[in-house]
Parts: structure tokens; C-alpha cells; sequence
């Protein structure tokens, strides 16, 4: 059996932001996502959000890439909403989302931080880093070490296409 603690606190947004979350959404579309999030092997330890985006304390195994449960957990959710009826209209989420991992001792504070959630929107007491929104798919600010920077003994020599001379990669 494999041990694992792979916490994370996951954001996406309604499409164009729109205020689509009413209170009678929400609690389909909260209970909808901690239903799939089940099915797929995660646990949620907190969910809430303000009209237009969604927040997620949740644990994933090792087994599932992030960006898959994401994946699935927007494309059903929206299905569901769209389909099983409780929305007027055409529900949608926005392209992309943010993701934040954190360990056990953080955990109290982000569960906290999602349970407040309505509660920050409506003070103004929002963390930036959570509700960052961006059109583009954004990593860390620092690009970490550059294969170029590595020392000749770390590296592979390049392969070259035979017929081109040029670098496969």
C-alpha cells in the first residue's frame, strides 16, 4: 500500500466571470463536484466560492494528474448543470485554473480560507495569490535551473538529425 499526502487548493472561474453561481446553483453544483471528486478517488475537505468562481481544498492521489482531475471536475460539474436541470441557461467555466499545493500543517489554515469565502468577498479580505485571474497559463516566476546552466557532466550530448545536423530536441 502506498502512502501519500498530496493536499491542494484549486480555483476556477465561471466563463467571461459571469455571476452564475446563485445560491440555488451552488448547492447542486457543490454537491455535484464533491460527488465526482469521490467517484474519482479524491477527498474534499472544503468547498465554497462567490458568484462567479469555485474554490477547492482537496486531495488527490498520485495516481491522477491534477490537470485531469480539473479536467473532469469542469467538464462534469458544467454537464451536469447544463443537463440535469437547476440552471436556466447555458452554464459554462472559464478556460484554465489556479492550483496551489500545500502540506498537512497547512492544510487547517486553507480550509479556513475556503470556508470564509463569502465572508472575504463581501469584506474585501481576499488573499491575491488565490484570486489571481490571468488570460494566460502562468507558472512560477522563477523558471528554476535552465538545462543550459547544468554543468557538461549533467548533460547529454545533443542528438542530431543524421541527414540535417541539426539538434532533435
Amino acid at each position: 500500500m502506498s502512502f501519500w499526502r498530496l493536499y491542494y487548493h484549486i480555483v476556477w472561474a465561471t466563463k467571461n466571470r459571469e455571476p452564475l453561481i446563485t445560491e440555488d446553483v451552488e448547492q447542486q453544483l457543490f454537491a455535484y463536484l464533491v460527488y465526482k471528486s469521490s467517484e474519482l478517488g479524491n477527498y474534499v475537505y472544503a468547498i465554497n466560492g462567490w458568484f462567479d468562481h469555485v474554490h477547492l481544498v482537496i486531495s488527490v492521489p498520485p495516481r491522477l494528474p491534477i490537470a485531469d482531475v480539473v479536467k473532469n471536475l469542469k467538464g462534469a460539474s458544467s454537464h451536469n448543470l447544463n443537463h440535469a436541470g437547476g440552471f436556466d441557461g447555458t452554464f459554462a467555466w472559464q478556460r484554465g485554473y489556479g492550483v496551489l499545493s500545500f502540506g498537512e500543517r497547512q492544510k487547517a489554515d486553507a480550509i479556513q480560507y475556503v470556508e470564509s469565502q463569502k465572508r472575504h468577498h463581501g469584506e474585501g479580505t481576499t488573499n491575491a495569490w488565490l484570486e489571481h485571474i490571468s488570460d494566460q497559463d502562468e507558472g512560477p516566476m522563477d523558471k528554476g535551473i535552465q538545462p543550459h546552466d547544468c554543468p557538461p557532466y549533467v548533460r547529454e550530448p545533443a542528438l542530431e538529425y543524421p541527414h540535417l545536423g541539426e539538434p532533435l530536441f
